[in-house]
């Protein structure tokens, strides 16, 4: 209802500033003013258009105040517009028509056509995923759900990828370790596989301890190594490194069949741990595939024709070919440099390798759909209850599978170490003259998840007492050091389920598990959610499950007390809303009801952060509403005594206003993945 009535206004001011002044303004700021007997909405729109018109802002507003206030017919839900301040345009509603409005669920959609391409998580399939990873992944699923249609909004078309690197460095470190550390074969790889699924044991977590003993091996500082390597044997195994992942890029060799067989295994098993956080996949694009199918080909072939990569012949990039800049003209024109361009991004070394930034172009230009006669084979890798998810082969594709490609927009949700490469990409795009494509080509940052030393000793790591003082301490995949996100999940878990033992005793224990499990879950989620994506994240435990503060369960426990307070009432929350048509809210309009008037205005917005979380594609906007209005239906639970309320009208007023908040607090969790249990 809210942003019915935003939308309301400013189509309304737009057609009066191009009637009256000859003035075409797209958009204005809408606000809040900072006390709600000042109403509900402020404009500063004066202000905006004082210079043009030449005019003091007041003067501005009471003149489009006189112009609103005519036509209030053409505003349903607006009960009178005043002029405050220096040339504020604040807005009144009607109370009791609005409410009418709220409880009947009527709002303004969200969406419109066009295909997004949501891009999460993309572990590099060597070890288990770790908590690191989790904050990449829920936050582009939490994304792909506000974009997603439902029966809240119109929504869009979304696909979500999730980009396996299964020929990278990480993964051939993981060979490395397998062949020269193990002493395994291909054949015994196989076997290895074999017996880790008939023991129970996880290849993902297998390959984490496998990951830090080769990382040592390469500096000479592991277990293996009895005594010190000479500098000769450190040269060799860093060159038996480059030997493995040359093996691994031209492929069809058995070093190859390795890596795609423990890659495709640990891939399975992040999956299984996503899905622990209802976190899904429509597709598994591999890097494999990216080479195999000769994407940079036709990338190169793009790129050449339109000018935007050469060959360099001198200075120290010479033999490469690179990007050019922009504002740099092609060679044999008259504004061409002197000299080369020495900071030119190299996208194919002198060796005729492809850098990472070379692939990904070719990448992204598919995603786009704009890579001529490129698609890649798609095959059945994992089914969901509701869909199927893909993965690329080289292979013939099935029929059966949708398109991925020929995005209209697409979303990276990649840490804020890649913004170069990701930059780059941009560039190049614009540079291919592909502009569309990369104005709506989102790099999706965020920055690191750390563990508060707290957590860290809680996981059972000994810290020092320098450590100790630390602000956060640092996850290293490589060395080895940090949480795996199964082990994170059953410790929250387990948290959570001692908890919920002990207040409800008379539930079975499927059930307190099941409850459990989605506080911990809960827990998890908004804490990843509720800090600004540019904000490293210190995660820790007892923070994460408080029933106290901004948190999941906070919330959690909010909606369990609305759904409480509707089952001693002998009613549900949906009969509450419904009971609003025939009521007599009068009561709205004094100053009690300004109380009650509060809660439903508060729910009313919850479309107005949908939408500015995807405009801004920072999630943690609608995270911080969930928690305020929680926050709201608490104060109000405290101040109203719902079911001793003797006055049938007003009793009934009081359990709607529950209902309206439980039901907005619920869809709003539903948007950051976290379901409301029964009892807590």
């Amino acid at each position: 209802m809210y942003r019915t009535i935003q939308l309301s206004l400013q189509a309304r001011i737009q057609a009066i500033l191009l009637a009256k002044y000859e003035i075409a303004l797209t958009q204005f700021a809408v606000e809040q003013p900072p006390n709600i007997a000042l109403g509900e909405l402020a404009l500063p729109v004066a202000f905006e258009l004082a210079k043009r018109l030449r005019k003091a802002p007041r003067a501005i507003a009471t003149e489009l105040a006189a112009e609103l206030n005519a036509t209030l017919d053409q505003l349903p839900g607006v009960a009178s517009i005043e002029v405050a301040g220096a040339g504020y345009l604040n807005i009144r509603l009607d109370r009791v028509a609005a409410v009418r409005a709220i409880a009947a669920d009527r709002h303004a959609d969200i969406g419109g056509p066009g295909f997004r391409l949501v891009e999460h998580t993309s572990i590099n399939p060597n070890k288990a995923a770790h908590i690191g990873h989790l904050r990449n992944a829920i936050l582009g699923d939490t994304f792909q759900r506000l974009l997603r249609p439902d029966d809240y909004k119109r929504g869009y078309q979304v696909g979500v990828q999730n980009y396996i690197d299964n020929t990278g460095v990480q993964v051939a470190d993981v060979v490395v370790g397998l062949v020269h550390l193990e002493g395994k074969t291909l054949g015994s790889t196989r076997e290895l596989l074999a017996n880790l699924v008939e023991t129970g044991q996880r290849v993902d977590f297998y390959c984490w301890d496998l990951y830090a003993r080769v990382s040592h091996w390469y500096a000479g500082t592991g277990l293996d190594d009895t005594t010190a390597p000479a500098p000769t044997e450190l040269a060799r195994r860093k060159q038996i490194r480059l030997d493995t992942l040359h093996a691994l890029e031209v492929g069809k060799n058995d070093t190859a069949v390795i890596a795609d067989l423990i890659s495709t295994a640990v891939l399975r098993r992040h999956i299984e741990t996503m899905q622990r956080l209802s976190i899904e996949y429509d597709f598994l694009p591999r890097e494999s595939e990216i080479l195999s199918l000769h994407f940079w080909d036709a990338a190169r072939t793009l790129m050449l024709d339109r000018g935007v990569l050469y060959l360099e012949t001198d200075g120290k990039n010479k033999g490469c070919y690179v990007m050019r800049r922009a504002g740099n003209e092609a060679p044999g024109s008259e504004q061409e440099e002197v000299g080369p361009d020495e900071d030119a991004k190299v996208i194919v070394r002198s060796n005729g390798t492809v850098t990472y930034v070379g692939k990904d172009i070719a990448y992204h230009l598919w995603k786009f759909g704009l890579l001529p006669g490129k698609d890649f084979g798609y095959a059945k890798f994992h089914e969901y209850p509701s869909h199927t998810c893909w993965i690329s082969t080289s292979a013939a594709s099935n029929s059966a599978a949708p398109t991925f490609g020929r995005a209209d927009a697409i979303y990276n949700v990649i840490d804020s170490r890649q913004n170069d490469p990701q930059n780059n990409v941009i560039a190049a795009l614009r540079g291919m003259n592909f502009t569309d494509a990369a104005d709506h080509y989102t790099h999706f940052s965020y920055e690191m998840v750390a563990m508060t030393p707290r957590c860290a000793v809680d996981l059972g790591y000994t810290l020092s007492d320098e450590d100790k003082l630390r602000p956060f301490i640092e996850v290293s995949g490589r060395k080895g050091y940090g949480v795996k996100a199964d082990d994170l999940l059953d410790k929250l878990t387990a948290a959570a389920q001692a908890e919920v033992d002990s207040r409800h005793p008379e539930l079975s224990e499927a059930e307190r598990k099941a409850i459990a499990i989605q506080i911990a879950v809960g827990a998890l989620r908004y804490f990843m959610l509720r800090f600004t994506r540019n904000t490293v994240i210190a995660f820790d435990f007892k923070d994460a499950l408080s029933f106290e503060g901004e948190t999941g369960p906070y919330i959690q426990y909010a909606i369990v007390r609305a759904a409480n307070i509707f089952r001693k009432a002998g009613t549900t929350g949906e009969a509450a809303l419904a009971a609003v048509a025939d009521l007599d809210l009068a009561a709205l309009n004094s100053d009690d009801g300004t109380s009650l008037w509060q809660t439903w205005l508060l729910a009313s917005r919850l479309t107005v952060l949908i939408e500015q979380a995807i405009s801004t594609a920072e999630p943690a906007y609608l995270a911080r509403y969930a928690f305020q209005l929680a926050q709201q239906f608490n104060n109000f639970y405290h101040r109203h005594h719902i079911l001793n309320e003797t006055d049938p009208t007003r009793r009934t007023l009081l359990l709607a206003t529950a209902a309206v908040a439980w039901r907005e607090m619920v869809r709003a969790l539903g948007y950051l993945g976290i379901e409301a249990p029964p009892v807590m």
